[in-house]
Parts: C-alpha cells; structure tokens; sequence
C-alpha cells in the first residue's frame, strides 16, 4: 500500500469516526440531555413546567410527558376540590353518565384538556443501547398564565350577571336557574384557579367574588321555602314508583311535598311549609303480552308523566318511559318490571325533570310514548301484583 493510500484510508475512517461520533450524540450515548435527569439549563424552572415521558416508541414517551405534566394540575384540583364539596355532593348523589353533571372527575378533565392546549412537546432524544425513546414536555408558565387568566376574567363576568339577575327576578324558575349557572361557572372557574396556582411560581391563585358554598346554599334555601315539587301517580304499581321518583328528585336537589296538593293557596303561611309550585303526575301501565317464546313470560310496562304549574295549571313539560322484561313466570317478570321501573324512574325522569327545573335543558311539550303502550285501558289487563 503506498502512502497516498494510507493517508486516504486514515483521512476516510477520521470521516467515519466523526459520523458515528455524530450519531451516538445524536441517537443517544454521550448526547444525552441534562433533561432527561430534570435539569433542563434551556428551560429554566422559572419559565417552563416540564414533565419527562420514556417509552418503547417516539408516541408514548411523548403520551408519557404529556401526562407527567397533567398529572400535577389533576393533584391540585382533587386537592382544591374539599371547598366545592357543597355543590360536588348534589351531583354525585347516585350514578349518572349526563355530560351536564359536575363530578370531580369532569372537572379534572376539563382543567386537563385546557392544560395541554398550552403543553407542546419541546425535545426528544433516543438511547440506542437501551432501546428507549424519551420526550420532554414544556408549558411557557407567562403564556399559560395570560390564557387561564382570560378564561377566569370571562366566567367572573358570566357569574356576576347571573347571581345578579336571580337576585332581582321575581320569577321563581328564573331565579334557580340563575343560580345555577352561577354556581356552575364558579366552580368551573375555581378549577382553572386551582391550575393557575401551579403555573404561577408564587403558588397564588386569583380570589373570586363568590363563593361555590355561599351560591349553593342560597341556591337550596330559596329551593325549600320556595319551589316545591309534588308528585301524583296513578294505574299500577303505583306505590313503588311514586317512591322512587320521589327519591331521585330528592337526589337532585329538589324539594318535594309529602303529599300531592289538593287546592288552595301556593305559598305557606304561619310557618308551615310551603304549598308545591310544580305537580308531576303521571300513570303507570303494566300488563302482560303474548310472545310465542317457550321458555319465558313477559310484561310489558309503560308510563307518561307531566310537569304541571300549580299557579298557571299549565303543564310546562311531559316524558314518557316503557318497554318489557321477560322471566320464567308472570310473577316473576313482573317483579323484574317494578325494578327496571323504579331504576329508570329514580334515574331518567328525575333527572330529567331536574334537568328542566335548572334550566339545562327543557322537556317537550308533550311526550312521546314509547311503541307498544296502549292508548287508552282498552286490550291491557294488569299484571299479577307483587310486593
């Protein structure tokens, strides 16, 4: 080999060399990042909220940093939430899957999604001889600040309207749903407070005019002297389904008289309790039906219900539920009907009905009844009675 032919071959593996000293550095091996240990000299605490995420994958190392920052937000609402209690514990009485409800789990959603419009994914680095993908997180803590402070400036304003207008109207309706939406759009704001209190350096959030316990409150005070429900069922099982609408009113918040109204004055007087304002009644069909099935019976069950203004006698709203469950006898699938009745009862229509009353969303005019329910008691014996 002559010298020009070493040099070249000295001068090609000093290029090779500088490649694979280049692609350790950069693929992982003497590259690594400060931040990888949580020492990031380019994203000075001070000025960013990071959160580190590893993974088998370039996705979920990013997935993993995106919900090591998430993680810290949904700690501080959960630890902020004791003070929404008031409010929190009217939403979670029993089990709902409604959108409209509050639960501590909707509010940490809500506070996660408005937190990772702010986070973007700010490095990545690969260690080769570990075979892991690593991915660092930021949140430019001015930026943030300056978003959840507009959000909050927007709802104070929102409440403020609201708590004032249900102060001032006469309207009885009115004046709950006021209230309502004033003590929604609290505690949505408190959540992004809670949020602002990590952001900030200083840990302070921004104090509102309101507070969730004293809305809630003045919301249930004027709800016990001042809007009571009544209900009034009629047709079969009435017992068991007047009791579990009555139950799942009450697990709405709602006030609700022992007994339906029978005339007279709508307000109490001498410090008795107050007359209802709204009249639920409803009637309830239950029957068995002929299917050619050889291995069980079934009933069919059906019931329409009306929300009626005592003052006006107007009905304002009306919602029907039915269907049929089969067993092995008449008594028995009829048994299994006064259940699912009084689930749906005690569930849906109240929360429905609840729903109207708070004005989160209005109930039709008139119902419409599910297939199969008769008309009129024409072609419907009831069925065997249980208890």
């Amino acid at each position: 080999m002559t010298g020009r032919d070493k040099r070249l071959r000295r001068g090609a593996g000093c290029v090779l060399g500088c490649f694979i000293l280049a692609g350790c550095s950069w693929f992982g091996g003497q590259g690594k990042p400060a931040w990888i240990d949580g020492v990031s000299p380019e994203y000075p605490p001070a000025q960013y909220l990071t959160g580190v995420g590893q993974g088998d994958n370039r996705a979920v190392a990013e997935d993993q940093a995106y919900a090591s920052l998430a993680r810290i937000f949904k700690a501080e609402v959960s630890a902020q939430s004791k003070d929404w209690e008031s409010y929190l514990v009217i939403e979670q009485r029993g089990q709902s899957r409604d959108e409209r409800r509050l639960t501590l789990d909707n509010l940490t959603r809500v506070s996660t999604d408005k937190v990772l419009e702010n986070v973007k994914i700010v490095d990545r680095w690969y260690d080769p001889r570990k075979g892991l993908h690593y991915a660092l997180a930021g949140m430019n803590r001015p930026q943030a600040e300056a978003a959840f402070a507009e959000r909050m400036t927007e709802l104070d304003r929102s409440v403020q309207s609201d708590v004032e207008e249900a102060r001032r109207t006469s309207d009885k309706l009115a004046k709950v749903r006021g209230f309502r939406r004033a003590v929604r759009n609290l505690v949505l704001r408190e959540t992004y407070n809670a949020d602002l209190r990590v952001i900030r350096p200083s840990g302070q959030g921004t104090a509102a005019p309101y507070r969730v316990q004293e809305l809630t409150r003045e919301l249930e005070e004027f709800l016990s002297s001042n809007l009571v429900l009544a209900v009034s069922v009629t047709g079969d099982q009435v017992e068991p389904v007047q009791r579990a609408l009555t139950e799942g009113l009450l697990k709405e918040g709602l006030q609700v008289a022992s007994r339906p109204p029978e005339g007279g004055p709508r307000t109490g007087g001498n410090g008795a309790p107050a007359a209802p304002e709204l009249l639920i009644r409803g009637m309830v069909r239950v029957w068995p039906v002929d299917i050619r099935d050889p291995q069980f019976t079934y009933v069919r069950w059906c019931s329409d219900f009306e929300v009626v203004d005592l003052t006006t006698q107007r009905v304002v709203g009306a919602i029907s539920k039915g269907g049929k469950e089969g067993h092995l006898s008449e008594r028995e699938a009829t048994a299994k009907v006064v259940r699912v009745m009084q689930q749906d009862m005690s569930s849906d229509v109240a929360k429905a009905i609840a729903a109207h009353v708070y004005g989160e969303s209005e109930l039709p005019a008139e119902a419409v009844r599910p297939a199969g329910c008769p008309r009129d008691g024409s072609g419907a014996k009831p069925a065997t009675a249980t208890h």
